[in-house]
């Protein structure tokens, strides 16, 4: 049994953890009971106890018909709490509405969970709007601008071995490509992301770094199409600008907890 800071971690409330992990990273694609048996190893009596809990708490939803399992609405109350409570992202939702306005584009916030980069806040750019909100989903961190600019803050030891996954024939699969990016970032001070994540947008990403190592992140990203020089230049000047503010800027004080 694994152990944290000295205690024992609890069986079941692992499991619990690991089956909801399950249930949100398949999104739209529900799964059956013995899918999620097979996938965390446990009898599937077990499974059919623990689920039935979960669905009678709102964690879990099931169909008309008893036989698929999806992630539930209080997953979404619990991650909307989250970002409500959280001071860094009070912080700097108005940086990103005034980096949306000065440039036109789409905004991103996001933070290091691991080897991905999760979403918490964006603005939408009025000439490319997508189809579904990245707030909430993860992008792995070596595929775009935002982890490539958060992977930059840390000693090139503490980087995962690859290969690593290819979301687009332009993202790095190995750690030597990988490494000589975030050399570039480094030195110019900011990441590039050039079709890495998404076939036809290029983002900048801009560690923010009001903690050490940085957790946190802000990016640009705008399609190809639109991506003159002149308004390269403009991007990263804006957002080198918007970088200074949100590190000046003082967290919201009182008795906020200074979360890890």
């Amino acid at each position: 049994m694994s152990e944290t800071g000295g205690v024992r971690e609890v069986k079941s409330a692992a499991r619990t953890v690991e089956l909801l992990e399950l249930l949100a990273a398949r999104g739209d694609r529900p799964a059956r009971l013995q899918e999620l048996a097979d996938a965390l190893q446990v009898p599937r009596s077990s499974m059919y106890a623990l689920l039935q809990t979960l669905i009678s708490r709102g964690w879990v939803r099931t169909d008309v018909t008893g036989s698929l399992y999806g992630i539930g609405i209080h997953a979404l109350l619990a991650g909307t709490s989250y970002l409500d409570s959280d001071p860094r992202v009070r912080l700097v939702r108005p940086y990103l509405d005034e980096a949306s306005e000065a440039l036109g584009e789409t905004i991103h916030l996001g933070r290091l969970d691991g080897r991905d980069v999760a979403y918490l806040a964006t603005r939408e750019s009025h000439e490319y709007l997508r189809t579904i909100s990245r707030v909430g989903r993860r992008l792995p961190a070596h595929a775009g601008a935002l982890g490539k600019a958060l992977l930059a803050e840390r000693a090139d030891a503490e980087l995962p071995r690859g290969p690593y996954e290819a979301l687009t024939p332009h993202s790095h699969t190995t750690r030597e490509s990988l490494l000589t990016d975030l050399a570039e970032t480094r030195s110019r001070g900011y990441s590039i992301d050039r079709e890495e994540g998404v076939l036809g947008i290029v983002g900048f990403g801009f560690a923010l770094r009001y903690d050490t190592p940085a957790q946190d992140a802000v990016s640009c990203s705008v399609p190809v199409a639109r991506l003159t020089p002149g308004h390269e230049e403009r991007i990263v000047a804006v957002m080198r600008e918007i970088r200074a503010k949100i590190e000046a800027a003082p967290v919201g004080g009182g008795t906020a907890a200074h979360w890890r």
